[in-house]
């Protein structure tokens, strides 16, 4: 159903039982899935690609050019996936010659005002909190929360299973699997809550907690530890996520606890 009070483009590909209401604006370079609710007020820009189910809440803008005085107009999206609920006021940059895209994934939960900039990857099931902002390029992997009001620094890496405090300013990348928060960021142990909550069990949980004991608290300096982990302990997808993550991080990690 479209409201007779919002603006869809006559190019604009809309699939079945998708909902438009008053005063939306929807451009021509645009798809959006099957069962989408796109809200009052809202606005969807040229290189919007939005997944089926998705909720589109009011004055919010997706796809919106990117804040990067490096744009030049190039022909790039933002592409967000099925499920995916946009809170009001959130703002999603497409991308630009970087990257080509920006992407929130399946299942997130973008909140109210967040801002998540051009080229940026979101993974599955992840929630930004109010008030979050992303600078460019930043990487979120799946199942990370960003409580309310946490900015992250441009390039910045976030792993999948992390918590991050409110107000937190994220400058350097955190690792997967662990709590975060104090100023400047640092490792407040193992996200035990959240993993438990998916299905973990507590040996996995107690396997990545001694790993991170090791590389927080244990005296050694990062490449040490990471060397005694590989060797000490046995193989398994968590352990080398954490030692993957770890070494190919740009940016270097947050610090541990003092």
């Amino acid at each position: 159903m479209i409201s007779d009070l919002a603006y869809v483009h006559s190019e604009a590909r809309l699939g079945k039982n998708v909902i438009v209401e008053p005063f939306a604006y929807i451009a021509g370079n645009v798809s959006i899935g099957d069962g989408t609710w796109v809200g009052p007020n809202s606005t969807i820009l040229d290189g919007a690609r939005i997944a089926m189910n998705c909720r589109i809440f009011p004055s919010s803008v997706i796809s919106a050019i990117p804040q990067d005085l490096k744009f030049r107009g190039e022909e790039t999206t933002a592409e967000i996936g099925n499920n995916t609920t946009v809170r009001e006021c959130a703002t999603i940059n497409r991308g630009t010659v970087s990257k080509g895209k920006t992407i929130v994934k399946e299942n997130c939960l973008i909140m109210a005002c967040t801002h998540i900039g051009h080229d940026c990857v979101i993974g599955n099931n992840c929630i930004l909190g109010n008030a979050v902002g992303l600078a460019g390029e930043v990487r979120v992997d799946d199942w990370a929360i960003l409580s309310g009001a946490t900015l992250v620094h441009q390039f910045v890496h976030i792993g999948g299973h992390v918590i991050i405090g409110g107000g937190a300013k994220v400058r350097m990348d955190v690792p997967p699997f662990i709590k975060a928060d104090r100023e400047p960021l640092a490792y407040m142990g193992i996200n035990t809550v959240g993993l438990t909550r998916r299905g973990f069990t507590q040996e996995r949980i107690s396997e990545i907690h001694n790993i991170f004991r090791t590389i927080y608290q244990n005296g050694m300096n990062t490449s040490v530890a990471l060397e005694y982990v590989e060797r000490e302990f046995k193989q398994s997808d968590d352990r080398d996520y954490i030692l993957s993550f770890i070494r190919k991080s740009e940016r270097g990690i947050i610090r541990g606890p003092k």
